[in-house]
C-alpha cells in the first residue's frame, strides 16, 4: 500500500482528486476522514495541511505528497520530485501599493515585507544585496500594507484579484509554481512499483490534455490530401467503409490546432467529421 498525502481542502485538493479519479482510482466518497483508502489500486490517501506536506513525506509518515512547488522549496525537507503535474499554478511575487512609484528592485531596501514565505524571500533579497526586515505572517497577507503592518507583501498570486482588490500591484516575480510529485527517498520496491503504476496512470492521462480524436470519411481521390495534413501520434489510421471509392480516416490532433485544421480538411474533400474528447493516451 502507498501512502499519498494531499491537501485537505482548496483548489490543490479538487485538481488532485480530479487527476486521481482521471486516473480510474475510486475513493470513498463518504465524508471525508483523516485516511482514505482506494476501493480498487494499492493507494490511501492522507489529507493534510499544504505546509505539513513535506514533513511527512520526508520523515516517511507518507510515502508520496502532492504539494506546490513553492511551499517544497519553502520547507527544504529530504525528499524528492518526482514529476511536476501541470496544474494549480500561481507564482510568488512582492507587491506594493498600488500608488507607489516603483523604479527596481531597490525600493525595498529597508522596508519592511509581510510573507507567509520568509526562506524563499531571504534567499532572493540576499542574492539581489537586499536588506530588508522580513515580518512573518500566516494568513491574509494581502491585507497587511493597508493596515501599516508592512510596506509591502511577497505571497502566491494567481489571478491578481485580490491584489487588486486591497489596492497592491504586483512587482516583481520571484518564482512560478506549480503541484509537484514528491516522494520520500527510501521507498521499498513494492511501494516504487506502485508509485511506477500511479505514474503510468498520471502519464496517460496528461497525455490525452489538449487533444481531440477525429474521425472523417474521405473519398479515395481525396485520401492523399487529406493525409497530408494530419500530424497524428505515428500515422493516421485508414480503414475502408462499406461504400466502395471510400475510406474512413482517424487521428488525433491538438485542440489548439482542431479548427484551422479541420478548415483543410474539409476543403481537401473530408467529409462528416467527428472531433471526440479523449480521457486517457499510452504510447
Amino acid at each position: 500500500m502507498l501512502r499519498i498525502a494531499v491537501q485537505s481542502k482548496g483548489r490543490l485538493y479538487e485538481d488532485t482528486m480530479q487527476m486521481l479519479s482521471e486516473a480510474g482510482i475510486k475513493l470513498s466518497s463518504a465524508k471525508r476522514t483523516l485516511l482514505i483508502p482506494a476501493r480498487n489500486f494499492p493507494l490511501e490517501v492522507l489529507f493534510l495541511r499544504d505546509d505539513d506536506i513535506p514533513e511527512s513525506v520526508a520523515s516517511g509518515i507518507a510515502d508520496v505528497g502532492i504539494v506546490g512547488l513553492n511551499e517544497f522549496a519553502e520547507k527544504k525537507k529530504d525528499a524528492q520530485i518526482i514529476k511536476n503535474l501541470g496544474f494549480s499554478k500561481c507564482r510568488v511575487s512582492l507587491a506594493i501599493p498600488k500608488d507607489e512609484n516603483y523604479e527596481g528592485i531597490n525600493w525595498f531596501n529597508n522596508k519592511k515585507i509581510a510573507t507567509s514565505y520568509p526562506v524563499i524571500l531571504n534567499e532572493f533579497l540576499n542574492k539581489n544585496n537586499i536588506k530588508a526586515d522580513v515580518h512573518v505572517i500566516t494568513g491574509s497577507v494581502e491585507i497587511a500594507p493597508g493596515i501599516g503592518l508592512s510596506d509591502a507583501i511577497f505571497d502566491i498570486v494567481s489571478s491578481g484579484s485580490t491584489l487588486i482588490s486591497n489596492r497592491l500591484k504586483e512587482v516583481e516575480v520571484v518564482m512560478d509554481s506549480e503541484a509537484v510529485l514528491i516522494a520520500n527517498n527510501k521507498l521499498d520496491e513494492t511501494k516504487k512499483e506502485i508509485l511506477d503504476e500511479l505514474l503510468f496512470r498520471i502519464n496517460a492521462v496528461q497525455e490525452s490534455e489538449d487533444k481531440k480524436y477525429v474521425l472523417m470519411n474521405v473519398p479515395d481521390e481525396s485520401l492523399e490530401n487529406v493525409l497530408s495534413l494530419l500530424p497524428g501520434i505515428k500515422s493516421p489510421t485508414i480503414m475502408p467503409l462499406a461504400n466502395s471509392g471510400w475510406h474512413s480516416v482517424h487521428a488525433v490532433i491538438s485542440e489548439k490546432h482542431l479548427w484551422e485544421i479541420i478548415g483543410k480538411l474539409k476543403n481537401a474533400g473530408a467529409q462528416g467529421i467527428l472531433a471526440l474528447n479523449i480521457e486517457t493516451m499510452i504510447y
